[in-house]
């Protein structure tokens, strides 16, 4: 049967309030434990960090996805070996090259993959901003030529790079449509054209949670027509802090993101209810 889970970001956890006040780890575990995620996001790239992290969830039932930030194929090698001694499911792979020839591409992502396969585990490139995957376009082209590569879909990254108007059309769509049938996982947020991340409990943001909720819709019944009877699919909460977020005059979030991140949760798990088979 498959499964669904919602995970939350440790990095969307992060206040950065003007009071200075920043939880600690074991608290925002226990916060994120206890309104129902299923797991948490955070970086694989130091193996004491990480080791800090399993023994932070160890009393919990939380997963983990490990995220990475590799420049070349060689820098993969150590988050594969953290998620050998404390499992993921799966690792995020931020692809944190700037390369502008599609074919210079290739060997790191073909690199990357290998690794993963011989380590057994599930690696998924994330499309982000400032990163091989930054353009839209590019991308498609690189699954012009990699039509099989697992991507982790992070939509606004797009939305916001290509600064599509409102109304979407069926051109951009189409492109969106394209990414969606590579994606693995998701992380989410809800981005305008001008804006990676705006508030989705104010009113006039609606038409814009509308459309994501309509990509997430269709990228999760993708994901079920081609995913294996038992497999899972991961949905990260990532409602980051400034300068993610917007802020008012007072330097100050102008939403509670973490009420956000709930809400966020509740919505998404309902909306992999309707996209099960009937």
């Amino acid at each position: 049967m498959q499964t669904f889970s919602v995970f939350q970001s440790l990095w969307a956890m992060e206040r950065r309030h003007t009071d200075g006040f920043e939880p600690s780890l074991a608290a925002n575990i226990g916060m994120i434990a206890k309104a129902g995620f299923d797991g948490i996001s955070t970086h694989y790239t130091n193996r004491n960090d990480v080791a800090a992290i399993d023994a932070a969830i160890r009393d919990t039932a939380l997963k983990i996805e490990g995220v990475c930030f590799p420049r070349t194929v060689e820098d993969l090698i150590l988050p594969l070996e953290l998620a050998t001694e404390f499992p993921v499911s799966h690792i995020n792979l931020q692809p944190d090259v700037r390369l502008r020839r599609v074919e210079d591409c290739l060997p790191l992502l073909d690199g990357w993959m290998r690794l993963a396969k011989d380590a057994g585990i599930p690696v998924f490139v994330e499309t982000h901003r400032d990163r091989m995957t930054a353009d839209l376009f590019f991308t498609l082209d690189l699954l012009d030529q990699r039509p099989e590569l697992p991507l982790l879909a992070d939509l606004s990254h797009f939305l916001v790079g290509r600064e599509f108007a409102f109304p979407v059309d069926d051109e951009n769509h189409a492109l969106i449509h394209r990414i969606l049938r590579n994606a693995h996982a998701f992380h989410g947020r809800v981005a305008s054209r001008e804006q990676v991340q705006i508030e989705l409990s104010f009113p006039h943001h609606r038409p814009w949670l509308d459309l994501f909720l309509t990509w997430w819709e269709e990228g999760f019944q993708s994901w079920r027509s081609r995913a294996g009877d038992d497999a899972e699919l991961v949905f990260t909460c990532e409602l980051g802090p400034k300068p993610y977020a917007i802020t008012g005059r007072d330097g100050n979030d102008t939403s509670d993101r973490w009420s956000e991140a709930l809400q966020l949760m509740d919505m998404i798990r309902a909306l992999w209810v309707t996209t099960a088979p009937n």
